[in-house]
């Protein structure tokens, strides 16, 4: 985009409006029959670009501006961050405080969870949205509450895994600092953030929607589409912390302004919110207090994304350029991200480094060792079933990443992810951190409709307060739950299913009757069901 690169030099130079075609080059798709974005762009301390795209009401025919208010999503997350920072630095708690200290009302585990670890998704807690979505309830489907979160948090008796060991991203950690800030601060989360952040920093139009029914003028709505064309999705539900911060790019300028100058905290804090965590073990990952920590083409990069319902988001800021991309959407489809970082290159242009060249192979696999390393796979961990494919010219992971040679027994994702293989048939999976996963293959299973009565039954589950019925219906196990709700189980291996739900295994005791099953999902880890005894008749 040589014609962008020239356009936004000149716009660095002078802000002059000359440079608003390079904008709106990229955000073409936005028109006035479509939702859209707007984006801002700040240099030096100052914006340079706050503009909008496409329409903010398509029923009314208001457009996007650059003083839209959009829902951020999960960039919400660094400033829930900075609220509990803004505490420690009161000496009203430390990061390393178990959170059971704050909240009673949270499990005991055998590793206590940490404040620390819950804002950077070290935890191991259950996303309780993914939770609510088993029983019944998917986010977005109910007006929950913080009550409704510390309610499901507080009946989850097991983690993800010990706190400290893994990454898992939760939204759980976030809506308990906003109910920490509340508890200990003693004013209501949304108080405490404008007081202490949003005032200092001239944030004015930016808020919490903490009641989804309260009036914000000047907000865009939220739409998807759909066959038919654009419909409303509008995330009715006051939790929020994990996201739900109501905004404008303007606003989130001023907030990255903050890293560079700060007004709110010193130097200490802002490298404090973006020093990257540890494990217990002591290896880094790459996620700070609230925000990405990398680099992209060269630069050192602070970072985060935002999705909720038909809102979309990402936020970046390139520290030692001075410079900050904010695009807010309210359209489900938007690709903020792609627009974010085409706004990126097109500011920076030279200053960046060569994009970086696809992970070439470094062996091409013959027939019979492609053949070897494909076919179908369990998590030994979770149950969850990962098939390799053959796909031109070597493996992918079906639905995920290619799997690139380096060997014959040794492949890589673009990722980073390294995939060993011990030639018995398992994988050892090591990502970029360290941290390894173990898959091991396992055969298709093909089951008739007499073995799957074996798994007809009721399932509860206390941590999700809810139940299933399961039933062979046409020669097909399905999953039944009140009032309505049914879903199909695909057979995966043996006793292992996919569906709507995720991945379920079912579970048998020592004379291979079936005794429950556990859910598996991408933020909850085998969640157990129990099968009840048949009530007499």
């Amino acid at each position: 985009m040589p014609f962008i690169s020239v356009l936004f030099g000149a716009l660095l130079q002078a802000a002059a409006p000359a440079a608003a075609p390079g904008v709106e080059a990229i955000f073409a798709a936005w028109t006035t029959a479509t939702p859209g974005c707007s984006v801002g762009v700040g240099v030096d301390g100052r914006p340079v670009v706050e503009k909008g795209f496409g329409m903010a009401d398509l029923e009314r025919g208001v457009p996007n501006r650059g003083d839209t208010i959009f829902e951020a999503g999960s960039v919400s997350k660094q400033f829930t961050a900075a609220a509990v920072l803004l505490l420690a630095r009161d000496g009203r708690l430390s990061l390393d405080d178990p959170i059971r200290r704050h909240l009673p009302e949270l499990p005991r585990y055998e590793t206590p969870v940490t404040i620390r670890q819950m804002l950077n998704h070290t935890s191991g807690l259950r996303d309780w949205g993914s939770v609510a979505g088993i029983a019944g309830w998917p986010r977005t489907t109910r007006v929950h509450t913080h009550a409704h979160v510390l309610d499901i948090l507080s009946r989850q008796r097991a983690l993800n895994f010990p706190a400290g060991t893994r990454w898992s991203y939760s939204n759980s950690g976030y809506n308990l600092a906003a109910i920490l800030v509340s508890r200990v601060s003693g004013m209501p989360f949304a108080e405490f953030t404008r007081r202490r952040i949003f005032e200092p920093l001239g944030m004015t139009r930016t808020s919490w929607r903490d009641d989804h029914t309260r009036l914000v003028p000047d907000r865009a709505l939220a739409y998807d589409r759909q066959g038919d064309g654009y419909h409303l999705n509008m995330p009715f539900e006051n939790v929020h912390g994990n996201g739900g911060l109501l905004t404008t790019v303007g606003d989130l300028l001023k907030w990255t302004r903050n890293f560079q100058s700060p007004v709110v905290g010193d130097a200490a804090f802002i490298a404090e919110q973006t020093t990257p965590g540890r494990f217990t073990d002591g290896r880094a990952h790459d996620y700070g207090l609230g925000v990405w920590v990398g680099e992209y083409r060269g630069v050192r990069e602070i970072r985060h994304s935002g999705s909720t319902a038909g809102y979309r988001a990402y936020l970046t800021l390139f520290p030692e350029k001075r410079t900050t991309v904010a695009v807010l959407c309210n359209a489900g489809d938007a690709a903020a991200e792609a627009l974010t970082y085409k706004v990126a290159d097109a500011v920076l242009g030279a200053s960046l480094a060569p994009p970086a060249a696809t992970h070439g192979a470094g062996h091409v696999l013959s027939e019979a060792e492609a053949t070897l390393l494909a076919g179908l796979y369990r998590n030994t961990a979770t149950g969850v079933a990962v098939r390799i494919v053959k796909e031109a010219p070597g493996l992918r992971v079906e639905r995920g990443a290619a799997l690139i040679a380096e060997s014959g027994s040794r492949l890589v994702t673009p990722g980073g992810q390294r995939w060993t293989f011990d030639g018995r048939g398992r994988f050892t999976v090591t990502d970029r951190f360290g941290r390894t996963d173990r898959l091991e293959r396992v055969q298709p299973w093909t089951p008739s409709a007499r073995d799957l009565r074996v798994f007809e039954g009721h399932y509860a589950s206390a941590d999700a307060e809810t139940g299933f019925t399961a039933s062979v219906e046409q020669g097909v196990l399905v999953l039944k739950q009140r009032p309505d709700r049914v879903i199909r189980l695909t057979p995966s291996y043996e006793g292992a299913f996919t569906g709507a739900l995720g991945t379920v295994v079912f579970r048998r005791n020592a004379t291979a009757r079936v005794t429950g099953f556990s859910v598996s999902q991408e933020r909850v880890w085998t969640l157990h069901f129990t099968r009840e005894a048949p009530t007499p008749r």
